[in-house]
């Protein structure tokens, strides 16, 4: 009888390992680690110098896709086209801005016969940080007030409603401390610039940030889970070393949580545990995040389960992992060639 294991093609974005990191090359050291499958690897970028691009052993193939602001179709016709090329089974979205167009065109990619695994759109949009208070009492989950404001104008009457300092959010990205009106509007411009608007104004409150990455399989089971705690944070607010951590509370919340809405794909909870042993959800982000090769590492391949997930398979939950494993990112020099850069740019392909 042969062993030979089978063999997937999965397209995965999200190259940009950069100090603000996506998840992508975490996800596919995963997805080559896994056991029960081998894959190539195509590398869907938006920027010709993603790092992952150039990483040995990251990507067997890149092409270069269009932003999502372009358009579905523009996106979708470059999918096929790459799909008519490398026969693709799985397809990986990590980043949150692109989630919403790979979401709504999941048919239309089920109907090329290119599988993915996402959260719904009802339970994308209900977990927007300017939805958060409102999911918080939907679900009976903890959740520090927040509004979003859409103008300058909004500013100077926060301190009716907040004590200083808080937190200024973009919609998708980027969080920053405000101990004052000016302060705010720095933050409001630097941010609305980058995402646009709403900006997400939120309770700042006191403690130890707590993050749990997350898999659940659409039924309301959790597939599988584990908490870390940020060792080292950058001045972006991205976790530069973690440690996974043994905390009953923060599984039960993720498990009630993937349990009440039924939470499709991958996901992460960030909290903030207090002192008082109280735990704030301040954000959850639907897809898997750039720390998730701590997770493989300490015993739950997510991304691997999440291929099986989309394909249908049969996938029999975590029942542990290992506490006490680290993280620590590192930087690197890569030595490439201009003509891989010049020929990413000139063809879209590498």
């Amino acid at each position: 009888m042969s062993n030979k294991k089978k063999k997937y093609t999965i397209a995965v974005t999200g190259l940009n390992n950069t100090d603000n990191p996506g998840p992508g090359v975490p996800v596919i050291r995963a997805l080559r680690e896994a056991k029960d499958f081998e894959v190539r690897i195509i590398g869907l970028v938006y920027e010709n110098l993603e790092p992952g691009i150039y990483m040995q052993n990251i990507a067997d193939k890149i092409y270069q896709i269009p932003y999502p602001s372009t358009g579905s179709d523009s996106l979708l016709d470059r999918i096929k086209y790459i799909h008519s090329k490398e026969n693709l089974q799985v397809l990986i979205p990590n980043f949150d801005a692109e989630l919403f167009t790979f979401m709504k065109s999941e048919e239309k990619l089920k109907s090329m016969g290119i599988a993915t695994f996402l959260p719904t759109i009802e339970q994308f949009e209900e977990r927007h940080k300017s939805e958060l208070p409102e999911f918080g009492k939907k679900y009976d989950l903890d959740i520090p007030e927040s509004k979003a404001i859409t103008s300058l104008a909004e500013v100077n009457n926060l301190h009716l409603e907040f004590d200083y300092p808080l937190l200024v959010k973009g919609k998708f990205y980027d969080a920053y401390l405000a101990y004052n009106a000016s302060q705010v509007i720095e933050h409001f411009n630097k941010i609305s610039s980058k995402w646009g608007l709403p900006i997400i104004i939120q309770q700042f409150i006191r403690g130890t940030e707590v993050n749990v990455v997350a898999l659940g399989d659409g039924k309301g089971n959790t597939i599988g889970a584990v908490p870390m705690r940020k060792q080292y944070i950058t001045d972006k607010g991205k976790a530069w070393g973690g440690i996974t951590l043994t905390d009953k509370n923060l599984l039960d919340i993720t498990h009630d949580l993937i349990k009440k809405t039924k939470w499709r794909g991958g996901m992460e909870l960030e909290i903030i545990k207090t002192n008082d042993n109280k735990y704030y959800i301040i954000e959850i982000n639907p897809r898997i995040p750039a720390w998730v090769y701590l997770a493989v590492g300490a015993g739950q391949n997510l991304p691997e389960a999440l291929v099986k997930l989309a394909l249908g398979e049969n996938v029999i939950p975590f029942k542990n992992y290992e506490a006490g494993k680290m993280f620590i990112r590192y930087s690197y020099d890569i030595i490439g060639d201009i003509s891989q850069f010049e020929k990413l740019s000139i063809t879209g392909e590498l």
